[in-house]
C-alpha cells in the first residue's frame, strides 16, 4: 500500500437483484487526481459512498489512506473529505456559519475553527459573501463553499462527486483551477464526472466505469489511443501541390 492513497480490489455491490458493482479494482497514487468517468447510473456515486464509509460493500478489500476500511473505518474518516453531487450547504445560515459548523463537527477549538474558517474563506474568494445567507449564493459560490467546508480538518484525500454538474463554463474552469491547486498542495483527489473534457483536462489517470465494471483505465492519452481516430481531408486546386502532398504524407487515400 506504499504511496497509494486508495486501493480497492474486487468491489461488489447489489441492491436486491440489481448488480451495481461487479468486481471493481482501483488504485490511486498519493497526490494525484484520479477520475472515475461514466454515464449516469454506472455506479460512480456508489463507489464514492463505499470508499468514504457511507455504505458497505458486499465484497472486496479496501484500503484508504493506508487504513483497512473494514477494520478501522474511523481512521479512514479522519483522513478524508467528501463533496457530494448535491450541495451540503445550509442555505439558512451564512457562509461563515457553515464553515464554523464544520469546525465544530471536527471538534476544533474555537480559535482553531475561526482561524481555519478565515483562511479558507479567503482562499476560495468568499470573504465578501461570508456574512450573507448561503441561499443567496450563485451555483459556483455554493460549490466553492462546499469544497471549503470539505477542507476543514485538512483531509489528505478528497472525494469530489461530479463537482461541476450544473455550473456555467466560467464556474467550471474556476473549479478546475481549485482542484489543481489542491493536488499541488499535496492532496489526493478522487473525482467522478460524466464530462470527457473534465477528465481529460484534470486527471493523471482515468478509469471508465460501465455496467458495474472498469471498461478501460489509463492516462487520457492511453485511452485516446484505444479509440479509432478520424481523418483529415485535404483539397488542392493545383495538381502539382496535390502530388507533392500525396508523396509527403503516409497512409493517404488519393481521390483524383
Amino acid at each position: 500500500m506504499t504511496n497509494l492513497a486508495i486501493a480497492a480490489n474486487g468491489l461488489r455491490k447489489s441492491y436486491d437483484d440489481k448488480v451495481v458493482l461487479n468486481g471493481v479494482d482501483l488504485t490511486v497514487p498519493e497526490k494525484t487526481i484520479f477520475s472515475l468517468l461514466g454515464p449516469n447510473g454506472s455506479g460512480k456515486t456508489t463507489i464514492v459512498k463505499i470508499l468514504s464509509t457511507l455504505i458497505t460493500a458486499d465484497g472486496g478489500q479496501i484500503h484508504v489512506g493506508g487504513h483497512d476500511l473494514a477494520a478501522d473505518p474511523q481512521a479512514v474518516r479522519a483522513a478524508i473529505g467528501v463533496t457530494g453531487q448535491f450541495s451540503a450547504v445550509d442555505g439558512l445560515i451564512t457562509g461563515e456559519e457553515n464553515m464554523l459548523l464544520m469546525a465544530d463537527l471536527h471538534h476544533l477549538s474555537r480559535s482553531e475553527g475561526q482561524r481555519g474558517t478565515a483562511e479558507l474563506l479567503e482562499r476560495f474568494d468568499l470573504v465578501e459573501a461570508a456574512k450573507k445567507p448561503a441561499s443567496t449564493y450563485s451555483g459556483g459560490m455554493k460549490r466553492r463553499l462546499d469544497i471549503a467546508m470539505t477542507l476543514v480538518g485538512n483531509p489528505r484525500i478528497i472525494f469530489l462527486d461530479e463537482p461541476t454538474t450544473g455550473l456555467d463554463p466560467r464556474s467550471r474552469h474556476t473549479m478546475w483551477q481549485i482542484i489543481r491547486e489542491l493536488v499541488s498542495g499535496g492532496t489526493t483527489v478522487f473525482l467522478t464526472t460524466q464530462y470527457l473534457e473534465e477528465a481529460d483536462e484534470l486527471a493523471d489517470r482515468i478509469a471508465v466505469l460501465n455496467d458495474g465494471r472498469i471498461a478501460a483505465e489509463g492516462t487520457a492519452e492511453d485511452l485516446k489511443r484505444l479509440v479509432p481516430g478520424g481523418h483529415v481531408r485535404l483539397r488542392f486546386t493545383d495538381p502539382a501541390a496535390y502530388r507533392s502532398a500525396a508523396l509527403a504524407l503516409s497512409e493517404v487515400t488519393r481521390d483524383e
